[in-house]
């Protein structure tokens, strides 16, 4: 159950209301997310999906910037999420984001 509930928080931070510098280089970058000690890479492809690996169980779904935000669905969160990054975020810095399990760390992949 404790994967269902990272994986899930995983993406839906993957998706929240964030300004489109932040989200253009989460979206072609890539992240890796740090959530109760686990790193967590999740990665976005131009065709809407994006994937990731949490605790060795993948797991995948869709993205789409909506006003601003991310917005994402996935095999273990099926509702749509959308999530509130930071602005002025760029390849390489780490910043905090809240999710149901708490503050997650995000990376922005080089």
């Amino acid at each position: 159950m404790r994967i269902l509930l990272v994986a899930a928080s995983a993406a839906a931070v993957v998706a929240a209301p964030a300004f489109a510098d932040t989200l253009t280089n989460v979206t072609t970058k890539g992240v890796i997310m740090s959530i109760q000690g686990m790193e967590i890479p999740v990665n976005y492809a131009e065709d809407g999906t994006f994937s990731g690996v949490a605790m060795d169980m993948p797991f995948s779904g869709t993205w789409a910037i909506k006003d601003g935000q991310l917005c994402t669905t996935s095999d273990f969160q099926p509702d749509e999420r959308c999530v509130a990054y930071p602005e002025d975020k760029n390849p390489g810095d780490s910043f905090e984001i809240e999710s149901e399990m708490g503050p997650i760390t995000v990376k922005i992949n080089e």
